[in-house]
């Protein structure tokens, strides 16, 4: 699927509120401002200046001043009156010879010195509005220092916001400089972005509110610049609404917690009495003759059915006219026929609970195949089906049948998965059962145009059947409706989402601070962040986290960032320690009666002990060190208080110094077993830490080594890595569930 990034404007350009009337609806809305007045001319500026406290700042205005400092149009530590009109003059005269005329000025008191940030909201088109708090002022685009939620925000959000800056020290005091009074700079965030404040009172009104300086200092915070973006036809009223009413359950408490109205029973997409295939061809190979193929090779129970305009059967299957003639327990249709026909096919579902178009052209191939896609979204309203599509591949689920891969289904399990990408899928699908992983519900949106993925996650959510969920996104569509999903379910359900594009800059970067700095990858850190979700860079760690997620999410381990990496090589293990970090892990050092212990085992006698714990390993040595050495740590530390064990083992080492004569093959794999055994009766020893295996260099080791160790690691409930990155990735999700979980108290 192909889609514009988040961030995009999407519409006719914004119109620019003058500064004078944007701090008005600031104020308004609680956000603290200087003392002023706008004037038209300099004298009216010395006017102004006369009923204020020096020093003042003086500051022009007008549709083409964007960015005031480098236009020359704001001018500080003025001492009075005559200089404030003196400089109006000059201002004025530069910036009419630049082209850039002045609409008029503003004189205010100047604020004190402290620390600049900036505070923003942009209404993107998918989250609608999302604030953005970061380091601000001059220096933003250099600091890039910002993080990003979508509003409203509750108070304990923004603090974790100002926190998370690589520059949050500012706001403690550095060098000798009074801390931030947080209080006031959180009371100003709030009016912004909070429940109540501006950006809701704005609503659809707002395309971009920023505010940039707000200077926080020992003594408050005060909002020294502002820019408001309204749509075209929002008019420039100074007039701002009244809060819009909440429950009392959601007032002040952040997002909302989910939609009110039930949703669809998707219950017959994934086990559907019969399915019908739109565009197989009787006399020669389609994509249509594909998927009707693979229903017959994984052995569909209900009933299949193809259509076709004239033939009787197709492929040895069935065949009607169209779908207004499909036997009536037909749950599902498929729909593989050039773009510009699929309406028409659409529109003969009715009767049909849901129908997929697999066909690409629509809207991700540019302004006609967008009509079509609206066609298509037209006639499904009209049909009653439910449409999930287009461009996409189908849905798999091997307890109800369903599949849009070839070959025999596999397992049913508890992994569900929804993707933007049918191909993606279908990689997950077919790699993750190659490694061990079950699937429960599987399902491709491809656009999304009616069937959004906030609509299936709300119902995976509810499913019995569904322990993890798999997501990969491009465009959510109605990404407000996802996070409150996803928010709904945090704590309560692990989930892990791939999200392409992540990189893309919005596209107002040269008009605003604020629309250059929300970016996607901001925005879904702060989603991960407030829902509990685990965020991943690639397929592999997708794959990684769901088998993790299955096998150790409700573990009652903790989310605190300790691991303990155990294994072979100290180079292995410097370098694990450096991935490990990177993922946000911390490798604590090891206490005192730990040592003491690790020592009786025979360790550390040629290295000192630490974490990483280099351990011998190999085809001769002793197996169950690892085991005996991590339980001897997890006596050593407090209850509750168990890291994550990451326990890595060479097969190059196993492969390479096995005793003379032996099975070369063999002896890796059985070694590596025995290892393995011991590691499993560590985990079970230790239900309240989470044991991960990591087999570095698995390909000296006999061609079938994997297909052994990872079955009988699933067994023992340990996922297993071939590397130190994918181990951290997958780690790290876990970590982020239980920290949902026990913010959820669950």
């Amino acid at each position: 699927m192909t889609s514009a990034p988040t961030g995009t404007g999407r519409g006719p350009a914004p119109q620019a509120v003058p500064e004078p009337r944007a701090k008005a609806l600031a104020a308004r809305a609680g956000v603290p401002v200087p003392r002023g007045a706008a004037c038209g001319s300099a004298a009216g500026a010395a006017r102004a200046a006369a009923g204020l406290r020096p020093p003042l700042v003086l500051k022009a205005h007008g549709p083409g001043l964007v960015h005031k400092s480098d236009a020359g149009a704001v001018r500080l530590g003025l001492a009075g009156p005559d200089e404030v009109a003196a400089a109006a003059v000059e201002m004025g005269r530069a910036l009419a010879e630049a082209g850039c005329a002045a609409e008029g000025f503003l004189v205010e008191e100047q604020a004190e010195a402290g620390v600049e940030l900036i505070v923003g909201v942009l209404a993107d088109p998918s989250f609608g509005p999302v604030l953005m708090v970061g380091l601000g002022g001059v220096w933003t685009e250099v600091l890039d220092d910002a993080a990003v939620l979508p509003c409203p925000v509750h108070r304990g959000e923004v603090e974790a916001m100002l926190a998370g800056l690589r520059g949050a020290a500012l706001l403690d005091g550095a060098r000798g400089t009074a801390p931030v009074y947080r209080p006031a700079l959180l009371d100003l965030v709030m009016a912004v972005g909070g429940p109540g404040g501006l950006a809701e009172r704005l609503g659809p009104r707002l395309a971009e509110f920023e505010l940039n300086p707000v200077i926080a200092g020992p003594r408050g915070a005060v909002a020294v610049d502002a820019r408001l973006l309204l749509r075209e036809g929002a008019g420039e009223s100074g007039a701002l609404p009244a809060p819009p009413r909440r429950s009392g359950a959601a007032r002040g408490s952040g997002p909302p917690s989910g939609p009110g109205a039930p949703g669809t029973d998707f219950s017959r997409l994934f086990a559907p009495r019969g399915v019908a295939v739109v565009g197989a061809s009787a006399s020669r190979p389609s994509f249509g003759n594909m998927l009707l193929g693979q229903y017959r090779s994984a052995g569909f129970p209900g009933t299949l059915v193809a259509v076709h305009p004239e033939a009787a059967e197709v492929d040895g299957v069935p065949a009607v006219p169209s779908l207004r003639d499909v036997p009536p327990e037909v749950d599902y249709a498929l729909v593989a026929v050039p773009a510009p026909g699929c309406a028409q096919a659409v529109r003969d579902a009715a009767g049909i609970g849901f129908v997929q178009v697999v066909s690409g052209g629509f809207a991700e191939s540019g302004p006609e195949g967008a009509a079509l896609e609206e066609e298509l979204r037209t006639a499904a309203r009209r049909s009653g089906a439910r449409l999930l599509g287009p461009n996409c591949m189908g849905v798999y689920s091997p307890a109800g049948g369903q599949t849009f891969l070839g070959g025999a289904l596999g397992r049913p399990g508890r992994i569900s998965l929804v993707s933007q990408s049918g191909g993606l899928a279908g990689e997950v699908v077919r790699v993750g059962e190659r490694r061990g992983l079950r699937f429960a519900k599987v399902a491709t949106l491809g656009n999304s145009a009616d069937v959004t993925p906030a609509e299936l996650v709300r119902f995976l959510a509810a499913d019995p059947g569904t322990g993890v969920l798999g997501l990969y996104l491009e465009d959510p569509r109605d990404g407000r409706a996802l996070v409150e999903a996803l928010h709904a379910c945090a704590g309560r359900l692990p989930a892990v989402a791939l999200v392409g594009g992540r990189t893309a800059q919005g596209g107002r970067a040269a008009a605003s601070h604020t629309g250059g700095m929300v970016r996607d990858a901001r925005i879904w850190a702060g989603i991960a962040e407030r829902c509990g979700l685990a965020l991943v860079d690639g397929q592999e760690a997708l794959i990684g986290a769901l088998d993790f997620l299955e096998l150790h999410a409700h573990r009652p381990a903790g989310g605190g960032p300790g691991v303990l990496v155990v294994g072979p090589s100290g180079g292995a293990s410097v370098l694990a320690a450096d991935v490990f970090d990177a993922a946000g892990a911390r490798l604590e050092p090891l206490p005192g009666a730990a040592r003491a212990a690790l020592r009786v085992l025979g360790l550390g006698a040629g290295a000192p002990l630490g974490n990483p714990l280099e351990i011998p390993l190999g085809p001769r040595g002793r197996k169950d060190l690892a085991r005996l050495a991590c339980a001897a740590v997890a006596a050593a530390v407090p209850a509750g208080a168990l890291p994550d064990i990451a326990a890595h083992a060479n097969v190059q080492s196993f492969a390479t110094f096995a005793a003379p004569g032996a099975d070369g093959g063999g002896a890796v794999r059985e070694g590596l077993l025995e290892y393995l055994s011991h590691l499993a009766a560590l985990q079970e020893e230790l239900p309240a830490s989470r044991v991960t295996l990591v087999l570095r260099n698995p390909e000296c080791g006999p061609p079938e080594l994997l297909d052994a160790l990872r079955p009988a690691a699933r067994r023992a409930g340990i996922p297993c890595y071939t590397s130190m990155e994918a181990a951290s990735a997958a780690i790290a999700a876990g970590k982020a569930f239980a920290r949902a979980r026990a913010a959820a108290g669950r």
